[in-house]
């Protein structure tokens, strides 16, 4: 019999104590999930991140004191990320559908954003695949999304020059959106071993998951449609 699956847990951060509440009945009603805390600004967000070691982060994009966009920019700065014993996940929550400073907290390092009038289950699936280090928007969207954020595509640094010609093919996957599944139907290789690549990918490029691969082919003009 295998072992359960460890909880995954939850800090919500949004300035408004009702919503608050109404999002923690709903994650504590799932199977496998629970709030650890709650944060009414970014500043205090950053501290229980530190104190409480989440899983996942829900962050309202509008608060007093310090917004989620900078909170998340804080949260994935190199230091905070290397004193991390585990890799932590930021959805941000938003009333605008393709918010600009939503795109802006996804550049940070947030793995996808929701509307704030989500249903319930959207939740629940948002939180596991973010915890799984997948977006929560579709491709297409978050392509979108972040088209408008880079005026002039940088260079593509020397760490992307090393890839091999089969993690390029594969990067340039991922970055369409696509899962290990269609990926490995594509290249004509089990699943396992796209897995292998997308892992040496991160590594070589020193990006945290999928979604940050996304980001980085659309900042150095890598994205193609």
């Amino acid at each position: 019999m295998s072992a359960p699956a460890e909880e995954i847990r939850v800090l919500l951060v949004d300035d408004q104590e009702l919503f608050r509440a109404g999002v923690s009945v709903i994650v504590d009603a799932q199977e496998g999930m629970s709030v650890v805390g709650q944060a009414g600004d970014g500043i205090e967000a950053l501290r229980l991140v530190e104190e409480l070691e989440p899983d996942v982060v829900l962050m309202d994009i509008r608060m007093p004191e310090m917004d989620g966009v900078e909170a998340t920019r804080q949260l994935f700065s190199r230091e905070r990320v290397a004193r991390r014993s585990k890799p932590l996940r930021v959805v941000v929550l938003t009333t605008f559908n393709l918010d600009d400073r939503a795109a802006t907290a996804i550049r940070h390092g947030a793995s996808g954003f929701l509307l704030k009038d989500t249903t319930p289950l959207m939740l629940r699936d948002a939180i596991r695949t973010v915890h799984a280090g997948n977006a929560v928007l579709a491709p297409a969207d978050l392509s979108a999304l972040l088209e408008g954020q880079f005026r002039s595509a940088s260079p593509a640094p020397t760490a992307y020059l090393g890839l091999t010609e089969k993690e390029r093919e594969i990067f340039e996957a991922v970055a369409r959106g696509l899962s290990n599944t269609e990926i490995a139907g594509q290249v004509f290789a089990s699943e396992s071993t796209v897995k292998t690549h997308v892992g040496a990918i991160l590594r070589k490029l020193a990006l945290r998951d999928r979604v940050q691969i996304v980001v980085f082919a659309h900042e150095h003009g890598l994205a193609s449609g």
